[in-house]
């Protein structure tokens, strides 16, 4: 049993989840993304994330616009769009559902009956 690809592929489906948390919170740039994710212990390379986020700003759920900075050329902040305000609605309440089931799982296995 592969418990390291199995925890890899746990943190691949939450990883647009945290992203769109993050960006609730304010406009990010993609090394602020990785660098929040991080401290997180969400460990993600750039190569994971721009693909990620231009596949979210795709779907309408993300906007960006380019912003100056003092350390080199224009950056692109990335930031929920209301249909991404709303699709994190919904993964919260999804969220929700998934931690109650597994809390119900894990803490009261003498609940289910017997296989």
């Amino acid at each position: 049993m592969d418990v390291a690809n199995a925890k890899s592929q746990m943190r691949k489906g939450m990883l647009e989840y945290c992203i769109l948390l993050l960006l609730k919170r304010q406009p990010a740039y993609a090394s602020d993304i990785i660098q929040q994710l991080k401290e997180a212990e969400l460990l993600v390379v750039e190569g994971t994330l721009y693909p990620l986020l231009t596949r979210l700003k795709k779907d309408g759920l993300l906007a960006y616009e380019w912003q100056e900075s003092t350390q080199g050329p224009p950056r692109k902040y990335y930031r929920l769009t209301p249909d991404g305000q709303r699709f994190l609605e919904e993964l919260d309440r999804a969220w929700g559902e998934i931690e109650r089931t597994v809390t119900l799982l894990r803490d009261l296995p003498h609940t289910l009956p017997a296989l």
